[in-house]
């Protein structure tokens, strides 16, 4: 956003800043495009100001210049020059496309903002912004790298604006910038963002915390200089050639340890950390020994992330040890390398080299996490849903699991075993119908802990369960499930559609083969449905009467609704368009009704049941169905018995549930009162007659007092 230029003159504005830093690693002819693009931007922002009073210049100048010193390349630095260009001043991408290529004007294209389209909701606004950045920068990851440096900018002038600004871009910062900044190995990024974020998301936290960090800094620099005293002649006579620094944790750091742990400022004893940096891996093993001999190491908190790395390429051993004076030290132990990609982060540069060189299975793996935005956004219905699978994959925690083969899975802290069968392929994951976590059967929302080996149990008939959404976690996951259920819906909707249409078209005394192409072809003239399919998929899921759309196909809105209108047959094996009431649990031979829920298929009641006694007065709102013959499916029926309290009474009652060839879905136990027991059961029966023969043989039982379908 720019404002009136202020009342000072303002100071000349050069592009010497980020020449003197790009000219340590661009040719010649890369620093006159850049010369170009600064002049261009400088002649279109002309006039403009930011809130602090400087020109508006100095904004895209300093974005340029941070992700020069990143090393990125020319054609990054120029549309970092020109990013707000589109947004705020006349320049239009014709423009730059003529003046600097394609490639300058899609990465310009991918930064803007969508300000020129109207949205329902600020929520809306600002997913759908979200989605066209994070689609961009799956097809180029410069597009991130110009949006984290336009952030951090931003971020160190946020003092100018006002304080309910400073909050909402704050939280949108540590929500979505600073995690894909840990997400892509920007760790020095990621750090100053949430330094910046929690500076001004809690500015009195900040500054009291701030102060105290100050106060106890003289105090523990002593302790600082005897450990790095002792360390270094330690890993010497081990024959480690070492690199030591002690370094103060950050203050976001320190604060979330507080908060996660519920300790006071002076609880929190390792604000200082050191970090070994050694020649290579062989080392870095042989340091954590010697210094376990220097120091005790506090049991559980040893990391190996050499041998098992963090998603984001991160790789060390942390170990937290006791100290002189009992004070915990933490210490981070890793290669030169590891450290260069720890601080940069693998995604600066691996895109820019040549084809020819071989990516790293690191490199691979973000890649493949890019290439998936793409998967999401094309099975994700809308801009908000998008939004919460990117959220959800930004995780800052992982559990490290194992196949049965012995590979490693990565996974967001609280997966659970659907989780992992999504991210090992996505038949298996529709196909999971049960898992095994360490060689035993667990639920399917077991949460998984470092260390477990799942394996999936699949079955070629089994399909996704919508109540796996409420325990998957990854974007992976919930975006197939999602997607698996949205089709088999839309599917299923059609066929309801086109059985509630032809029920209607009967009652108009009409045959359904009789309608021609021609009807429906003038039906769908300036209708918002644009095929036959959807206008049936909207019957189906209620958003549509039958018997308007009947009557637009027979071109006659005064045709009499017949008394006696054939019923639609219901089978008992339909999916997801046409389900069962839970309240009173419809079996074949119950006199049924079906009530169209909008926006979701048609819900299957018995006459009788109370729950639908608002919609009986409302023709619209419900449809005449009947069982059809022989369903040969088995239907859940709640049952409820009083008991004797005696021994042996429940395996008796399980006996004669099974010798009625029908099985027991679940059971529960009320508390007795000394004399009876109430136990109620969900039993599957075939239907009326099934039930009867059923409950004929529990009254048998001497032990049964009382017996009632539960029903509503």
């Amino acid at each position: 956003m720019t404002t009136p230029a202020p009342a000072q003159i303002p100071k000349q504005v050069t592009s010497e800043p980020l020449l003197a830093v790009a000219s340590s690693y661009l040719r010649h002819a890369d620093l006159e495009a850049l010369e170009r693009a600064f002049q261009m931007a400088s002649r279109a922002h002309e006039g403009q100001f930011r809130k602090s009073g400087d020109p508006y210049i100095t904004h895209p100048l300093s974005v340029a210049t941070i992700l020069a010193e990143w090393h990125l390349d020319a054609q990054a630095l120029v549309a970092a020059l020109l990013h707000d260009t589109v947004e705020d001043t006349a320049l239009t991408a014709g423009d730059i496309l003529r003046q600097f290529g394609k490639s300058v004007s899609e990465l310009v294209d991918g930064v803007s903002k969508l300000d020129r389209l109207e949205f329902q909701t600020e929520q809306q606004a600002q997913a759908e912004n979200f989605r066209k950045m994070l689609l961009a920068m799956a097809r180029d990851v410069r597009v991130i790298m110009i949006k984290l440096a336009d952030r951090l900018h931003n971020m160190r002038t946020l003092d100018a604006m006002s304080g309910d600004k400073q909050r909402r871009i704050a939280r949108e910062t540590l929500d979505i910038y600073s995690p894909i900044a840990n997400r892509l190995g920007l760790h020095r990024v990621f750090q100053e963002l949430q330094d910046l974020g929690f500076r001004f998301l809690f500015p009195n936290r900040y500054q009291v915390l701030t102060k105290a960090i100050k106060a106890a800094r003289g105090n523990r620099r002593e302790v600082v200089n005897k450990i790095l005293l002792a360390i270094n002649p330690r890993l010497t006579s081990f024959g480690v050639e070492a690199q030591v620094t002690g370094r103060e944790k950050h203050l976001s750091s320190i604060y979330n340890k507080m908060l996660d742990k519920s300790l006071s400022f002076s609880q929190v004893l390792d604000i200082y950390g050191f970090r070994i940096l050694v020649k290579d891996v062989p080392a870095c093993y042989l340091a954590l020994g010697a210094l376990h001999t220097l120091y005790k190491p506090i049991p559980g908190k040893f990391k190996d992330y050499i041998a098992i790395p963090k998603a984001n390429g991160y790789q060390s051993l942390h170990t937290t040890l006791f100290g002189p004076f009992g004070t915990p030290i933490e210490i981070q132990i890793r290669t030169h390398e590891m450290h260069k990609i720890a601080e940069a982060g693998v995604a600066s540069h691996w895109l820019y080299k040549s084809s020819d060189t071989p990516l790293s299975d690191v490199q691979q793996k973000t890649h493949q996490w890019l290439q998936s935005l793409l998967e999401y956004q094309s099975e994700s219905g809308d801009a908000v849903e998008f939004l919460e699978h990117i959220k959800v994959d930004l995780f800052p925690d992982a559990v490290y699991v194992f196949t049965p083969k012995g590979n490693i899975k990565s996974l967001p802290r609280g997966a659970t075993p659907v989780d992992f069968a999504y991210d090992v392929h996505t038949d298996v994951g529709h196909r999971c119908v049960a898992a095994k976590i360490n060689n035993e059967l667990a639920p399917l929302r077991t949460p998984l802990s470092n260390g477990d080996r799942v394996e999936i149990i699949t079955e070629d008939n089994a399909a996704p369960n919508p109540a796996w959404l409420n325990y998957a976690v990854t974007a992976k996951a919930r975006s197939k499930i999602r997607h698996y259920l949205r089709t088999m819906l839309l599917d299923e909707s059609v066929q309801l559609g086109q059985r509630l249409l032809n029920q209607a078209l009967r009652a108009l005394k009409a045959a359904p083969e009789s309608i021609r192409d021609a009807q429906w072809e003038q039906l769908l003239k300036g209708d918002r449905c644009k095929t036959r399919a959807e206008v049936l998929a909207e019957i189906g899921l209620g958003r549509r009467l039958n018997v308007v759309v009947a009557r637009t196909l027979l071109s006659r809105s005064d045709l009499p609704v017949a008394e006696g209108q054939q019923s639609i047959t219901i089978r008992g094996s339909e999916g997801i368009a046409v389900q069962f009431a839970h309240c009173c649990r419809p079996i074949p031979g119950d006199p049924i009704i079906g009530i169209i829920r909008k926006g979701q298929g048609l819900l299957i009641h018995t006459q009788d049941c109370r729950a639908i006694r608002q919609y009986r007065s409302d023709p619209d709102k419900w449809v005449d169905v009947e069982w059809e013959n022989a369903t040969g499916k088995m239907f859940d029926v709640a049952i409820k018995l009083m008991v004797l309290n005696r021994r042996g009474v429940l395996a008796t009652v399980a006996s004669a549930i099974a010798n009625a060839q029908s099985n027991i879905d679940s059971v529960s136990i009320a508390k007795p009162d000394g004399t009876y027991t109430e136990i109620n059961f969900t039993v599957q029966v075939r239907d009326r007659a099934h039930l009867a023969i059923l409950q004929h043989q529990l009254r048998e039982i001497p032990e049964v007092v009382r017996m009632t379908r539960v029903q509503n």
